[in-house]
C-alpha cells in the first residue's frame, strides 16, 4: 500500500501541483513571518546589549508608596557615595530625555520618541568616543552622532536648531560621536549637552535620572550590586545589573514584537485555511477518478484502514514537499520584508537573518500537519466505497439524508453564530471582542456549509446572464451546478478573503467618517499645537502664540489630579473665557461658563458621580491643598474633550509646573498656509512642534487604520492567490473528470473556442459565487464591529464603500477569468476521440 501510494503521487504529480502550491504558499507565510520577526527582535535585542557595555550597575530612583506618588531624586550625593562603594570603578550621573533636532530642511532629523538628548560626562566620556571636535561646553555647544551627521550632512561647527520642550536653541555642533544606542541603530538622533546643560533642559539642576556604576577589574556585576545595597539607602533607590539590563531590554523587544507577529501568523493561518478547501477539493476528486482503482485494492484483500492509510501517505509527501519549499520561500520573504522595512524609511540595526530550529519545525509541521487533515475526510470516503464498485463504477453519491443533515448543520450554525455576533453588538467594545470573534468564525463555518443549498439560487439568478452566449452559457450553468459541494469548495477559499477584506474596508471608511464627524463638531479652534512626540509643552508656547498677528483666543489644555471622595479624578485647565470659541460642545445641562470655581463636565462623569449643573463638591489638590468646585454645565464628550474643566488660573496656585499637553488656537482668518506659517514662525520654525488643523487631526487619528487596512489588503492577498490556485486546480481536474463528455460534445460540433468560453464561464460563475457571499458577510461583519465601536464614538455610523466593494466584485470576476485560461486551453486541445475512448 505504501509503494501505491507513491506511485499515486508520481502518476498524479501535475493535478497536485496545485495543491502543493497551496499549502506551500501558507507555510511560507508562517516561516517569513517567524524569520522576520526573529531578524529584526535578534538586531534590536544585540544592538541594544551593546548599549549597557559600559553599565554594570545602574541606580535608579525608586517609586515611594505615599499620596505623592512621587519619586526621590537622585543628587550629587548620591553619586558621590556610589563612587566610594569598595569595588567601584566610576560612577556617571545620567540625563536624558526628548530631544528634537532639526535637518537642514528644518524637518526633524529623527523620528518621534526616537529623538534623544543626554548629557556628555566630562572631558572624555567612554559611552560616547569622539571622532572629530571636543566635549560640549556650556548651552551654546552640543554633539550629535556620526548616523545623524551622515544621514543630514551636519559636520563640526555647523548651528543647529533643536528644542526639548518648546523655545528653540541654536547651539553649534562642538563634536561627533559614534554610539551603539539602539535608538540611534533605529534611525533615532542623540544630541548631547554638557551635564549642566542637559540638567536644566531635560531634568533638574543638579540630579540624575540614572547612575551608572563601573567595576573595577575582577570585581563581579553581581559582587559590586551588593555592596550598593549597602550602601545605599533601599527605600530611596534600586540597583540593576548590566546584564539584567540587557536581559530586561531583550524581553521588551520581543514583547514588542510579539503584537506583529501575532498579527501575521493570523493572516497565515486565514491562508492556510482556505487551503484546505483546495487539498479537500483535490483528495476528493482523485478519490472519485480513481473509484476502480479503489475498490479493486478492496476486492484483492486491501482493508478500509489500508485504503484510508494510502490516501494519508499521499498526503503526508504532498505536505513534506510543500513544507520544505515553503520553508524556503519564506526565508526570502522574511529578508524582502526586512528589504521593505528599509524602503519605508524605517532604519533597522545590522544582524544576520535568523533562521531558528523553531521556525524550522513549526514550518515542516504546519506543512505536513495541514495537508494530512484536510485529506483525512477524503481518505475515509475513500475506505467506505464498496468492492462492488469496481464492476459498476458506481460509487456513493450524497445522499438525501446527508444534504439534509448539511443543511440542518449549516442553518444552525449559522443562526448561533448570528445570534452571538448581534448579542455582542449590545455589549461594550472589551467584553464584547471575544463573542463577536466566536460567532463570526460559527457563522463562516455555517455559511460555508451552506453553501451548495445558497450555490443553487445564485447559480440559477445568473442564468438570464449567461443565455447570452449560447450553449456553452448554458453548459457552464449546468456544470456548476452539477455538484454544489465541489462548487462549493471551491467558491469557499474566494468567499473568506473577500468577507475579511469587505468587513475591514466597511468599519475602516465608517472610523474615518466617525472621526472627520468628531473633529469638525467638537472643536471650533482653527488649530491644535502640540509636541510631536506626545510631551508636555512649555507654558512659553501659548504665551508665544497668544501675541502672534491675527490669533483671537487661545486655551491651553493643562493636565492635573485631584481626590473627590477619595478618588483620584483627572482634571483639564482651560481658558475658561475663550473656552466657548475654542470649542463647540453639546451642552445637555446649564451653560460653558467656567472660571473662579465654576467648572464644566462631560456626561459620563456627570451621571456616574450624580451631578447636574448647580451642584458641589470638593476636591483635594495634589499638594494637598482643598476647594469647593460648583458644576456651572454638562457636556456631551467624546474621545478628544472629556471630563472636568476648570479654569487655569483657579488650577495654577496648586500646579508650579504645568502640564500643558496642547493648545488650541482660534485665528481671525481661519486655517490657511498663510496662517500656519505666521504660528510656525512665531515659535521659531520649532522641529519638537506640530501645528495641525482639524484636517491633520482626522488624517493622524485615521492613519492608523489606513495602515492596517492598507497591510490587511496586502496579506489577505495571498488568501486571495490561493483561492485562485483552488479555482485553477478545481477546473483543471473537472475538465479531466468530463473529458469523455468534452470529447463528445466537440464531436457533435462544439469548437474550440465554445470549449474554452464554456470552462471561462464556469469559473466566472464559481468566482461571482464567492464574491456575492463573502461581500455579504463583509457587510455584515462591518456593521457589527461598527456597533460595538459605536459605544465609544458617539459620531460613528456606517458607511458602505459602494465604490470599492464593486471593485472587489470585479476582483472576484477576474480572479474567475484569469483561473479559468490554463484549464480552458486544455480542454481546447482535448483529442476528441481519444477522450471519447477514456474512462
Amino acid at each position: 500500500m505504501f509503494r501505491t501510494a507513491l506511485r499515486n503521487v508520481l502518476a498524479h504529480k501535475a493535478r497536485l501541483l496545485m495543491t502543493v502550491l497551496a499549502v506551500m504558499l501558507g507555510v511560507a507565510f508562517v516561516s517569513g513571518t517567524l524569520v522576520f520577526t526573529n531578524t529584526i527582535s535578534h538586531a534590536y535585542q544585540k544592538s541594544s546589549a551593546k548599549g549597557f557595555d559600559q553599565v554594570d550597575v545602574a541606580i535608579q530612583p525608586k517609586y515611594r508608596s505615599d499620596a505623592a506618588g512621587r519619586r526621590p531624586e537622585l543628587t550629587r550625593a548620591v553619586l558621590h557615595d556610589s563612587a566610594r562603594v569598595p569595588g567601584a570603578g566610576q560612577a556617571i550621573g545620567v540625563v536624558s530625555g526628548f530631544t528634537a533636532l532639526a535637518g537642514k530642511d528644518g524637518k526633524p532629523a529623527g523620528s518621534g520618541f526616537e529623538s534623544r538628548g543626554a548629557n556628555y560626562w566630562g572631558a572624555k566620556d567612554a559611552r560616547y568616543p569622539l571622532v572629530g571636535g571636543h566635549a560640549p561646553k556650556g548651552r551654546g555647544e552640543v554633539l550629535i552622532d556620526s548616523k545623524t551627521a551622515e544621514r543630514t550632512g551636519y559636520k563640526v561647527g555647523d548651528t543647529v536648531r533643536l528644542s526639548v520642550d518648546g523655545p528653540v536653541l541654536t547651539p553649534t555642533i562642538s563634536g561627533i560621536f559614534t554610539t551603539d544606542d539602539g535608538n540611534v541603530a533605529a534611525g533615532g538622533s542623540l544630541t548631547l549637552f554638557d551635564t549642566a546643560t542637559a540638567q536644566k533642559l531635560l531634568a533638574k539642576p543638579g540630579t540624575y535620572d540614572q547612575i551608572d556604576v563601573t567595576a573595577k577589574p575582577g570585581v563581579s556585576q553581581a559582587a559590586l550590586k551588593a555592596e550598593l545595597d549597602k550602601a545605599l539607602p533601599r527605600d530611596l533607590v534600586e540597583t540593576t545589573t548590566g546584564q539584567e539590563l540587557a536581559r530586561q531590554e531583550a524581553a521588551q523587544i520581543a514583547q514588542s514584537m510579539d503584537g506583529l507577529k501575532n498579527v501575521l501568523l493570523g493572516f497565515a493561518a486565514i491562508a492556510l485555511f482556505v487551503g484546505t478547501f483546495i487539498i479537500a477539493n483535490t483528495f476528493t476528486m482523485l478519490v472519485a477518478q480513481r473509484t476502480k482503482e479503489l475498490a479493486l485494492l478492496r476486492a484483492v484483500g486491501a482493508s478500509r484502514r489500508q485504503v484510508t492509510r494510502s490516501v494519508l501517505i499521499e498526503a503526508f509527501v504532498v505536505g513534506a514537499v510543500a513544507a520544505v519549499t515553503g520553508l524556503l520561500a519564506g526565508v526570502g520573504i522574511g529578508a524582502g520584508l526586512r528589504l521593505l522595512m528599509g524602503s519605508f524609511g524605517e532604519t533597522i540595526p545590522d544582524g544576520p537573518l535568523v533562521v531558528s530550529p523553531g521556525t524550522v519545525v513549526t514550518a515542516l509541521a504546519v506543512g505536513i500537519l495541514v495537508t494530512m487533515l484536510a485529506a483525512w475526510l477524503p481518505g475515509r470516503r475513500a475506505a467506505k466505497i464498496p468492492p462492488v464498485a469496481a464492476m459498476s463504477s458506481i460509487h456513493a453519491q450524497a445522499t438525501a439524508k446527508s444534504l439534509m443533515l448539511r443543511n440542518t448543520l449549516g442553518a444552525l450554525l449559522s443562526a448561533v453564530g448570528v445570534a452571538i455576533v448581534l448579542a455582542a453588538t449590545t455589549m461594550d467594545d472589551d467584553s464584547g471582542q471575544a463573542p463577536m470573534g466566536l460567532g463570526a468564525v460559527l457563522l463562516l463555518i455555517g455559511v460555508f456549509i451552506l453553501t451548495p443549498l445558497l450555490s443553487r439560487p445564485l447559480i440559477a439568478a445568473a442564468a438570464p446572464a449567461l443565455r447570452g452566449f449560447g450553449i456553452a452559457g448554458k453548459l457552464a450553468r449546468e456544470n456548476a451546478a452539477r455538484n454544489p459541494r465541489r462548487t462549493a469548495a471551491t467558491a469557499a477559499a474566494l468567499m473568506i478573503g473577500l468577507a475579511l477584506i469587505t468587513g475591514m474596508t466597511v468599519m475602516a471608511n465608517s472610523l474615518q467618517q466617525g472621526i472627520d464627524k468628531m473633529a469638525a463638531s467638537a472643536i471650533r479652534a482653527d488649530y491644535t499645537v502640540s509636541m510631536a512626540n506626545g510631551n508636555l509643552l512649555s507654558p512659553q508656547v501659548e504665551k508665544r502664540l497668544a501675541r502672534t498677528d491675527g490669533v483671537t483666543a487661545t486655551s491651553p489644555m493643562v493636565s492635573a489630579f485631584a481626590q473627590i471622595r477619595g478618588v483620584s479624578e483627572p482634571l483639564t485647565g482651560v481658558n475658561g473665557a475663550a473656552l466657548g470659541d475654542v470649542t463647540d460642545l453639546k451642552v445637555q445641562d446649564g451653560s460653558l461658563k467656567v472660571g473662579g470655581t465654576r467648572v464644566v463636565v462631560d456626561q459620563e462623569t456627570a451621571k456616574s458621580r450624580g451631578w447636574q449643573s448647580g451642584s458641589s463638591f470638593t476636591v483635594t489638590y495634589e499638594d494637598g491643598k482643598e476647594q469647593k468646585l460648583t458644576v456651572a454645565g454638562v457636556y456631551e464628550g467624546n474621545s478628544v474633550l472629556n471630563g472636568i474643566m476648570i479654569d487655569t488660573a483657579t488650577l495654577a496656585p496648586h500646579e508650579p509646573d504645568p502640564a500643558v499637553m496642547k493648545v488650541m488656537v482660534k485665528t481671525a482668518d481661519g486655517a490657511s498656509d498663510a496662517t500656519k506659517d505666521r504660528l510656525v514662525k512665531a515659535l521659531g520654525t520649532n522641529p519638537a512642534i506640530k501645528i495641525q488643523d482639524k484636517q491633520d487631526i482626522s488624517n493622524e487619528s485615521a492613519q492608523t487604520f489606513t495602515l492596517v487596512l492598507n497591510m490587511v489588503y496586502g496579506l489577505l492577498a495571498m488568501a486571495v492567490i490561493v483561492a485562485v490556485l483552488g479555482v485553477v486546480n478545481t477546473l483543471a481536474m473537472s475538465v479531466f473528470e468530463r473529458s469523455q463528455e468534452i470529447g463528445m460534445l466537440r464531436a457533435i460540433g462544439l469548437d474550440r473556442q465554445g470549449t474554452k468560453r464554456m470552462v471561462r464561464l464556469e469559473s466566472l460563475v464559481i468566482s461571482l459565487l464567492g464574491g456575492v457571499l463573502g461581500i455579504g458577510l463583509g457587510v455584515f461583519f462591518g456593521w457589527a464591529a461598527g456597533e460595538l465601536l459605536s459605544a465609544k464614538m458617539a459620531t460613528y455610523e456606517l458607511v458602505l464603500p459602494w465604490g470599492r466593494m464593486a471593485v472587489f466584485l470585479l476582483l472576484a470576476a477576474t480572479v474567475g477569468v484569469l483561473a479559468a485560461l490554463w484549464p480552458a486551453r486544455r480542454a481546447a486541445r482535448l483529442n476528441m476521440l481519444q477522450a471519447i475512448k477514456a474512462e
